[in-house]
């Protein structure tokens, strides 16, 4: 995480977020095909909890939580990879993209994983 400051990992978030609401507005409003709009709103839905869980994971790196780096960066590469190839097929992408988006919901899993992992092995406050 040597580089990724508050600021790059902050933007980064709330880009994401930001892109979560502009993605859903879309399948609300702009396109018809029922595949297409169930796409766009599961991009939408993970793309808006990882990105406060990028927030809240990279606050907890900051705190000095051992883990939370890789954590962050699970949680964004699981958002461009999964959220990305729901919203590339959903804008008229091959469908054969759809085979790499359980990477990017396994890159959620880990970062989640991981997250458990370092929470349960934190040193009890008294």
């Amino acid at each position: 995480m040597e580089g990724w400051t508050p600021r790059t990992w902050t933007g980064l978030a709330a880009l994401s977020a930001l892109l979560s609401v502009a993605f859903g507005a879309f399948a609300a409003h702009g396109i018809e095909s029922w595949k297409a709009v169930e796409w766009l709103k599961t991009g939408a839905q993970y793309q808006m909890v990882h990105a406060l869980a990028v927030f809240g994971a990279f606050a907890l790196h900051r705190a000095g939580a051992k883990g939370m780096g890789l954590v962050t960066a699970l949680f964004f590469v699981g958002t461009l990879v999964f959220s990305g190839s729901l919203y590339a097929m959903a804008l008229g992408a091959p469908r054969i993209l759809g085979a790499i988006t359980p990477i990017g919901g396994l890159s959620f899993m880990g970062g989640w994983a991981l997250m458990a992992w370092r929470g349960f092995s934190m040193p009890s406050q008294a």
